[in-house]
């Protein structure tokens, strides 16, 4: 039987660009015709990269798209490319062109829309009933589909039975924690459904919140994985495929589950940034754990020379905790300034005591503080030009221990989605990694606190974190409900407590910066609860 070189072109492209896409898509099909491939494979809506939103109900837009694709198969010769595009035909439809010899050979339609999630394409696209043209190439028959295609069994094993000897599956499949090995269980078992070969290919880079993670990935008809491109980074991966005799190709390592989400962090921060087309970043270094693993990821996504780090302590700031973040930023090599706010503060304090004459200092001068630092870096960033990266992790908030305006004020919330627990394990991690503290031992010890009165720990208003992250999961990610969760063990008052306090505080998150999404359900496209809701949970 004839044997298939593929090429997995693994790019990363922006949303919207379509000439910068248009480039991509050239110099990976350059490469991999150079490499003597019969077939090179780019990801799902490549042409606009995913997901365009509301850009596909402009007209002009979707039409760009189309004349794009009638370009790009101008420049193509014997070399096979399935690149993907939004078509407008009768309606409009989430499509795979497959070009050579100067021309679109014919056009495949996603038959599977999803509508879950952070997926909403039946808001843009019709669905397809058609299975779709098959395609000779290298003497075997090669069918296409389109990522949702392939977790329902029907549209590969229809392909299957009418003849395809390989199922080609275009993918922007977004990346969560495990997502990996979910897709290679999903994919073996629908190989050796159909007994068919399925060439895998998915989108790289960030959008927005999402992490498009690449992997893509070759398996053979008896599932066993054959090919698999890098993580987290742009890869043309060639594969020798024989339907008959099996496949050839370079297998890259999976990341582990620690270190692959520190490279979604790196990945999702670097590709926001830059598509926004800021060149610096300025974060709030506090000499805690948050702010501590935030400009260690920005140092690793932009470079030490695009990190600038400011002090503000406090009057209640501990002399160790402005140490560590000297320390810190010594370490990453980040310039840092030192701006204490008690001018400020006690300026703000003067102003209002009239206001609150007879009141005791409560929680309203503590978020006072939380302000002044809020309006400092916003300040520093609009004469610098610099992107203000916010610290709060998932815990915060999920819990709303975050000050609206506050130290959530920021243009991206890298840690959004990370809960407390696991930043502490991104952090040992990363020095083990290294090979040396980068970020402080004593900054990991010491007890989390946000400093705003005398001897305050986070423990005074919340429980232990690794009591506190699993209620949040549950509730959170899975969407238990308060029974379930106190059935499962978990103490009743607490789960009640947490409960509201999620659900009292969903008007901050949708006031709150995007973040980098690492779970199966994170706060924003993931989540939309209304605000105004009394069900109990």
């Amino acid at each position: 039987m004839a044997r298939l070189r593929v090429g997995l072109a693994q790019i990363n492209a922006v949303v919207g660009d379509l000439d910068g896409n248009a480039a991509r898509i050239v110099a990976a099909y350059d490469a991999a015709a150079a490499e003597g491939c019969d077939l090179v494979v780019f990801p799902e809506l490549t042409v606009t990269g995913y997901p365009p939103e509301d850009l596909l109900l402009k007209p002009a837009f979707v039409a760009a798209a189309g004349e794009t694709i009638a370009k790009l198969a101008s420049l193509t010769g014997d070399c096979a490319a399935v690149i993907g595009f939004p078509e407008q035909a009768d309606d409009l439809y989430n499509s795979a062109a497959v070009c050579a010899r100067g021309q679109v050979l014919g056009v495949y339609r996603k038959q599977l829309l999803p509508n879950y999630s952070v997926f909403d394409e039946q808001r843009y696209f019709k669905a397809s009933t058609e299975i779709g043209p098959r395609f000779e190439i290298a003497g075997l028959s090669v069918a296409v589909s389109i990522c949702e295609d392939a977790w329902e069994p029907g549209p590969i094993v229809a392909m299957a039975q009418s003849g395809a000897d390989v199922v080609v599956n275009i993918n922007a499949s977004p990346y969560f924690a495990g997502r990996v090995r979910q897709r290679e269980t999903m994919l073996a078992g629908r190989a050796v459904q159909t007994g068919v070969p399925i060439v895998y290919v998915n989108l790289v880079g960030g959008q927005d919140e999402l992490v498009f993670d690449g992997a893509s990935l070759v398996v053979d008809a008896g599932g066993a994985v054959v090919g698999r491109a890098k993580q987290f980074e742009e890869d043309l991966l060639v594969v020798e495929l024989d339907p008959a005799t099996g496949a050839a190709g370079r297998i890259e390592p999976v990341l582990d589950p620690v270190r692959e989400v520190y490279e979604a962090l790196v990945l999702g921060t670097r590709d926001y940034v830059r598509k926004n087309g800021f060149t610096d970043v300025l974060i709030s270094l506090s000499g805690g754990v948050d702010s501590s693993l935030v400009a260690a990821i920005a140092v690793d996504a932009l470079g030490a020379e695009h990190v600038n780090g400011v002090m503000l302590p406090s009057r209640y700031s501990s002399e160790g905790s402005v140490a560590d973040a000297v320390a810190l930023s010594e370490r990453l090599g980040i310039r840092t300034y030192l701006v204490p706010i008690e001018p400020a503060q006690a300026a703000f304090e003067g102003m209002l005591a009239p206001v609150f004459e007879g009141r005791a200092p409560d929680v309203a001068e503590e978020n006072l503080q939380a302000r002044i630092r809020g309006n400092a870096v916003m300040t520093i960033s609009n004469k610098f030009g610099w992107m203000v990266l916010s610290c709060g992790n998932k815990s915060e908030m999920a819990t709303g221990y975050a000050t609206l305006y506050g130290d959530m004020a920021g243009g991206f919330a890298v840690i959004k989605d990370v809960p407390k627990t696991l930043v502490y394990a991104l952090c040992r991690d990363l020095n083990a990694r290294v090979g040396h503290d980068v970020i402080p031992q004593a900054v990991i010890d010491k007890p989390p606190s946000a400093e705003l009165r005398p001897d305050q720990k986070d423990t005074d208003s919340l429980p232990e974190y690794d009591v506190l992250d699993p209620i949040i999961e549950g509730y959170v990610e899975d969407d238990e409900s308060v029974s379930q969760l106190i059935a499962r063990g978990f103490d009743n008052e607490l789960v009640r407590r947490v409960a509201r306090m999620v659900d009292r505080n969903e008007y901050k998150r949708r006031q709150a910066p995007p973040g980098v999404r690492v779970s199966r359900k994170a706060f924003g496209k993931d989540r939309r609860p209304p605000i105004t809701n009394r069900w109990p949970g």
